[in-house]
């Protein structure tokens, strides 16, 4: 049986991450790396502001759950903020055994985001960290959305970070814009903020002066994120 565009989409992304894993240095996003630690701390500053706007912030005895978690570096940062329970989804099975082994407590499946493994309203937060981006296919975009939707709750809220513009050297990457994110999430309320320094611009800058690229990241037209909270109506 012929795979349908969807799973063919899918197969595209795993190859791509296996692309990643052969040819990117391991140590990339080491922690020693300031332009690293530089947009892991802005990130976080700007997701504590966001959640505590949102009346979301600590997470005391919040149930949390990160599509596309990886090797789980949001979910350390869920849990430091006093998240209840955490859970995950990545389709890469060896960065899902990296998370397990790093937060042998959380509810961690290596999986396809077009079908998640749990309940409806299972969840007060739902994040995706730079999912997107990878999806080129909009109806594989709409079904990760829709089963988003279906597992937060009624009064929970998805925490939404990703690439506002597109990747000139990276094909295999797209940015998504405002407009495209108010359609994934019909009828919601989506209240979106640009962030982060552009990641060529924070790793020649950063390693310099980190207040030079706080300056930088000042200015909107160098931020290349939306970092948004989307309630359900």
């Amino acid at each position: 049986m012929q795979a349908s565009s969807a799973d063919q989409e899918i197969s595209r992304i795993r190859g791509e991450y296996e692309r990643r894993a052969r040819e990117m240095p391991a140590n990339r996003y080491a922690w020693n790396h300031p332009e690293h630690y530089f947009l892991q701390c802005q990130t976080s500053r700007a997701c504590i502001a966001q959640l505590n706007r949102a009346g979301m912030f600590p997470l005391t005895g919040r149930r949390i759950a990160d599509i596309g978690c990886g090797s789980g570096q949001w979910l350390l940062e869920f849990a430091q903020w006093d998240a209840q329970s955490l859970a995950g989804i990545d389709l890469d099975e060896r960065r899902i055994q990296r998370a397990k082994a790093k937060l042998p407590a959380a509810d961690l499946h290596a999986g396809d985001a077009r079908s998640l493994p749990w309940q409806n309203d299972s969840f007060d937060v739902v994040s995706q960290f730079t999912l997107f981006t990878s999806i080129l296919s909009s109806p594989v975009k709409k079904q990760i959305a829709a089963e988003m939707m279906r597992v937060v709750k009624s009064d929970g809220l998805i925490l939404w970070n990703d690439f506002r513009v597109d990747n000139p050297r990276n094909r295999n990457v797209a940015g998504i814009g405002a407009a495209e994110i108010r359609a994934l999430f019909s009828g919601c309320k989506v209240d979106l903020h640009s962030v982060t320094l552009a990641p060529p611009l924070a790793r020649a800058i950063v390693p310099r002066s980190w207040a030079g690229a706080l300056i930088l990241e000042s200015l909107p037209f160098l931020r290349t994120h939306y970092l948004g909270i989307i309630r359900k109506p």
